[in-house]
């Protein structure tokens, strides 16, 4: 289901202090969007994006190996692969620990995308393939409860050490899934500061975005166990349901 602007209205409600970022990607260059004018790390597309840029990037243009990769636009030297790089950064203690990070990150298959496009919700002119929200703990609850309120899904988040911006950009690419991992984790992100402590990306792919647009038109966003006579409305709830 393609998905035009106005169907995002809704998340204009939530007045996040930072843009959500649509992320598309594309066999071909895409026309209508320019081409990033620097070389620039993955993670660090997101931010700029955060910031009104839109624009789109292919492998020539990720200044960390890793994002190219998870892509399936290039390989990764041995050296990466047999942890050597991953202890060598302390992330891990040994080589061993740090390859078996290579075994499990997700990585798109080689060939499937050429060029991945960056844009701010706000100048977005494609459907994409994954919306990343940054939300405080309060949106972010929101934007999970509407995720299971209609089907009763676990919420999971997926993670590792190292390599994060394949949980945030290519597993809900995959697996279908919505992720959320708490900023200040992961080392790369950390490293370059790049988003404030203690926050909550939310990372969206295209096939769970209508529902939960849907969803959150229609869920209470504020239960009624929530609001200030909450306590006794969940006392009046047992009595009647004969749990008192």
């Amino acid at each position: 289901m393609a998905l035009a602007r106005k169907d995002f209205a809704i998340l204009d409600k939530f007045k996040f202090e930072t843009q959500p970022v649509g992320i598309k990607y594309f066999t071909k260059a895409p026309e209508a969007i320019k081409h990033v004018d620097r070389k620039i790390t993955f993670c660090e597309m997101l931010k700029a994006a955060q910031g009104g840029e839109e624009f789109y990037a292919e492998a020539q243009d990720h200044s960390c190996d890793a994002g190219s990769y998870v892509l399936g636009q290039t390989g990764i030297d041995d050296r990466y692969i047999n942890g050597e790089f991953g202890a060598g950064l302390g992330v891990f203690c040994d080589t061993r620990a740090a390859g078996r990070l290579y075994h499990y990150i997700p990585r798109i298959e080689k060939g499937a995308v050429g060029y991945a496009a960056f844009s701010p919700l706000n100048r977005l002119t494609f459907d994409p393939d994954v919306l990343v929200i940054l939300a405080n703990t309060a949106q972010a609850e929101i934007l999970l409860r509407a995720m299971s309120y209609k089907t009763g899904r676990m919420w999971l988040s997926r993670y590792s050490a190292a390599i994060g911006c394949a949980w945030l950009f290519v597993y809900p690419f995959l697996s279908g899934e919505i992720n959320f991992i708490s900023t200040g984790l992961g080392f790369g992100m950390r490293r370059r500061k790049l988003f404030p402590e203690g926050l909550q990306f939310i990372s969206i792919p295209f096939d769970q975005l209508p529902s939960m647009l849907e969803t959150l038109n229609e869920m209470p966003w504020v239960p009624e166990p929530f609001k200030p006579d909450g306590l006794q409305y969940v006392k009046n709830l047992r009595l009647k349901l004969g749990l008192e």
